[in-house]
């Protein structure tokens, strides 16, 4: 495979690198606490500070957000074909620490943010920010969101890399790995949503945000410090040139017939492919049969006429998650409201704690952390071990019926919402409370409820999902197939903010009130919750079917293994790596 070093070279130790996750999770800890400081509270700085409203404020969060985990798309494509995991990750961490510095001084200096609004005057009538002070501030984000593109799909990978899986003891290490490296990141998420919120609302968001680039700093030279500890993964040609490649030969030999014997299939030997780039070969599988007229053997050799087994199977692999990936998008139309809809509401409420304490809203989403924080280390300590002796399963479920569990708390999340809104508003109605800035006499922490179980819910379904689409894709596309995960998160953020758009407008129709108006005390939330629980049964319905359908892939480790030891005592050594990536290797 010509990918790893198993062993070091400056002490002698064996297994040199051992978990070499310690320093990448550090990382993830302080880029998440640096995200999420920004995307908290961004809602809060939108309205407050450049005085937009409820449906603006809210698609523009979802839009920036939207484009954050799309970009890791673009990121896995530019390491697997190009660059390498490292490389692009270095890479994409000077572009996301340019713009986190960028947007401190647009907070933080006079001539790149509007003055603030003078006690007692209305938002709306507040003095605008320039075209010039927007453009600076958005132009700022959208560089994080590029940065995020390469750091986001290769810094997990490359954490999940350093496990040998020809090693009992780092196999069994990795099924709990994602656990914990989500735990990692809600300590920063958690430290984001608290110290870093409470700063930004009481002291201002220069301090709130330069806090967190300087621990991204720090971080990003802790990383490259510990660089001759890694192991490294060199690039294998781009993935979705290989995918299109299988598409077109399958179409364009549509009329040929696959033979019996599947020997007869077009297949490199073992020696050609150690001779490549960091690809193992993969076995026929029956699903997508229709795919296996690319290796057909017709007396054409070009790239789009005739493939190998392994891949055409690489592509099965990626196009076989396409379905779970689109249904696992709703559930992140639904994350999206903890930090929108959830904490506008939280503007209306009591936020008193005792008679010198006020919480900021965006506070209140560091409990959905808090919850998921718990339940990671009682899933991962508790439930698996548990439930591991009757199912048999290394992982106590399978990642599907993991998914499944976390889109049923889905509808109950909504369902909650919707009844907590109700009772918001009938308080609201008897009070006679129905201006924009009335403040309803209801403890904030009435949307308490709605946090935990997203956070709980988040523990079933956003672990699941990146181990998910990590786990089945082939060996040369994990990055890639991290993206995926990035991806449905990405969709999610942007039909959110069609959503809330399409309904905004609809319901304003035929002289109605409209179920989402700036003045959330004579709005309908309770109404766009509803619609939402509804949407996301019928997903679930639908994750259903796709689930029963989905085959996993074999296990191949065991093969690996046999071919590694055969190559290694064919040639005496397996041509890997441990050392300092250099660029002409492109790793």
């Amino acid at each position: 495979m010509a990918v790893v070093e198993e062993k070091g070279f400056a002490s002698g130790r064996e297994d040199y690198t051992q978990d070499g996750t310690v320093d990448l999770k550090g990382y993830e800890m302080i880029e998440r606490m640096a995200y999420y400081a920004i995307a908290s509270n961004l809602v809060q700085y939108l309205t407050k500070k450049l005085h937009e409203g409820t449906v603006k404020s809210s698609n523009n969060v979802t839009n920036w957000s939207g484009t954050v985990w799309i970009m890791p798309a673009a990121g896995a494509y530019i390491a697997d074909a190009y660059l390498g995991r490292y490389w692009t990750f270095v890479i994409a961490s000077a572009i996301y620490l340019l713009g986190m510095c960028l947007l401190t001084l647009a907070v933080s200096l006079p001539a790149l943010r509007p003055p603030p609004c003078a006690p007692g005057i209305a938002d709306k009538d507040c003095q605008r920010a320039s075209s010039f002070q927007v453009g600076i501030f958005f132009f700022a984000l959208y560089i994080i969101a590029a940065g995020t593109g390469g750091t986001k799909p290769n810094i997990s990978t490359m954490g999940a890399d350093q496990f040998d899986e020809f090693e009992p003891k780092e196999r069994s290490q990795k099924l709990s790995f994602y656990n914990w490296w989500v735990f990692n990141i809600l300590i920063g998420t958690i430290t984001a949503q608290t110290l870093l919120v409470y700063i930004q609302d009481k002291v201002g968001f220069g301090l709130g945000y330069g806090i967190p680039t300087i621990g991204l700093a720090v971080s990003v030279l802790v990383f490259l410090l510990g660089t001759p500890l890694y192991r490294h993964r060199l690039p294998s040609g781009s993935p979705l040139t290989r995918m299109v490649q299988v598409l077109v030969a399958a179409m364009r030999k549509w009329k040929v017939h696959v033979p019996h014997d599947l020997n007869e299939l077009h297949e490199l030997s073992m020696e050609e492919f150690y001779a490549g780039k960091g690809r193992s070969r993969i076995c026929h599988s029956s699903s997508l049969s229709f795919l296996d007229k690319a290796a057909v053997k017709t007396g054409q050799t070009s790239p789009w006429m005739l493939c190998t087994v392994t891949q055409v199977e690489e592509t099965k692999q990626m196009m076989k998650m396409i379905p779970i990936l689109i249904t696992t998008c709703i559930p992140s139309t639904i994350i999206a409201q903890t930090t929108t809809l959830f904490i506008r509401q939280g503007t209306t409420l009591d936020r008193n704690m005792g008679p010198h304490f006020e919480i900021p809203p965006a506070c209140l989403i560091a409990f959905v952390n808090i919850f998921m924080l718990t339940s990671v280390v009682i899933y991962d300590r508790l439930f698996v071990p548990a439930i591991r002796r009757y199912t048999k399963n290394s992982r106590g479920i399978s990642l599907l019926q993991r998914l499944g569990i976390g889109l049923v708390l889905h509808v109950i999340i909504m369902l909650t919402a919707c009844f907590v809104e109700r009772k918001r508003l009938s308080v609201a109605r008897e009070k006679h409370l129905l201006g924009a800035q009335d403040t309803i006499p209801l403890t904030i922490f009435i949307l308490l409820p709605q946090f935990a179980l997203t956070g709980i819910a988040d523990t079933f379904v956003d672990v699941a999902k990146l181990e998910f689409f990590y786990d089945q894709a082939p060996e040369a596309m994990k990055s890639l197939g991290t993206s995926y995960f990035t991806t449905t998160i990405s969709i999610g953020n942007f039909l959110n903010s069609f959503l809330l758009s399409t309904v905004s407008d609809l319901t304003l129709r035929h002289g109605h009130k409209g179920w989402i108006l700036d003045n959330l005390n004579v709005s309908h939330l309770d109404y766009y919750y509803a619609f939402l629980a509804v949407l996301s049964s019928t997903n679930l319905l639908c994750f259903v079917v796709v689930a029963k359908l989905y085959v996993y892939n074999d296990d191949v480790t065991q093969t690996k293994m046999e071919l590694g030891m055969n190559h290694a005592s064919s040639k005496g050594n397996t041509g890997i790596s441990l050392s300092s990536p250099q660029p002409d290797d492109k790793s």
